[in-house]
C-alpha cells in the first residue's frame, strides 16, 4: 500500500556487516529523503567495523527501545556468528513483529530466519552461502532462484548487488513505480525488475 508518510529505517549493523549489503539500498532509498529517515542502530557502539574494514557510526543502539518502521538486515561474515547472538536475535523478533516492513539482503536472512519470523513463508539469499543460510531455517520456504522475493512484509535478497533491486522493488511497493524508476535513473543503476532472475543460482549449482 502506498503511503507519503515518513518512514524510519533502521539498518541493523553487527561486527563484519557487508558494506554494499548495507549501503547499496540505503542509497537507492535515500534519494527520496522526504520518504526516508535512514538510522544505523546496532548492540553497540559508536562504530561498528564491516567486513571490509571501514566502520560505520550507529545513530542508535539496541538499548535505546526506538521505533523502526522499516528494518534492514544486511549480510556479511559477521552473520556467523550473529545468529548464535541471543541480544540480536532477542532484538530483532521484537522489532521485527513491530516493523511495518523487513527487509534483508544476502546472508542478512540467516540472522532474521533464526528468529522463526520466516517460518512457513518465502526468502531467499546469496547462492554461494544458500546451504548455510537454509540450515539456519528449516521451515522455511526457501526460493533457490530468485533476485529478491516478497512474502507479505517480508522481502529477502540474494548476494550482494541484489540488494538495490530488491531496495527499489520495495521503494515501488510503498513509493510507487515510478519513484523507484526515477531513484534507479538518479543512480544510473540497471534495475532488474524481474525478481525472478537469477543466473548466480545455475553458477552456483542450485538449479
Amino acid at each position: 500500500m502506498q503511503s507519503s508518510r515518513k518512514r524510519v529505517v533502521g539498518t541493523v549493523l553487527f561486527p563484519g556487516f557487508e558494506l554494499l549489503d548495507t549501503y547499496g539500498p540505503l542509497e537507492m532509498l535515500g534519494m527520496f529523503e522526504g520518504a526516508f529517515e535512514l538510522r544505523m542502530v546496532a548492540e553497540s557502539g559508536p562504530g561498528v567495523k564491516s567486513s571490509m574494514g571501514p566502520a560505520t557510526m550507529a545513530d542508535d543502539l539496541f538499548a535505546h527501545g526506538r521505533h523502526y518502521d522499516v528494518l534492514l538486515i544486511p549480510g556479511g561474515g559477521g552473520t556467523r556468528t550473529q545468529v548464535e547472538n541471543p541480544v540480536i536475535l532477542d532484538w530483532l523478533t521484537r522489532k521485527s513483529e513491530a516493523a511495518e516492513y523487513v527487509t534483508t539482503v544476502c546472508t542478512g536472512t540467516a540472522i532474521l530466519a533464526r528468529t522463526g519470523l520466516l517460518d512457513g513463508l518465502r526468502a531467499t539469499t546469496n547462492k554461494n552461502a544458500f546451504d548455510w543460510v537454509a540450515s539456519n531455517g528449516p521451515d522455511v520456504q526457501w526460493q533457490k532462484q530468485a533476485r529478491w522475493v516478497e512474502d507479505g512484509k517480508y522481502f529477502t535478497a540474494s548476494g550482494v548487488s541484489a540488494g538495490m533491486d530488491m531496495a527499489l522493488a520495495f521503494m515501488a511497493r510503498v513509493l510507487g513505480q515510478d519513484k523507484a524508476e526515477q531513484a534507479a535513473d538518479w543512480a544510473e543503476y540497471d534495475w532488474h525488475k524481474d525478481a525472478t532472475w537469477d543466473p548466480f543460482a545455475a553458477k552456483a549449482g542450485l538449479v
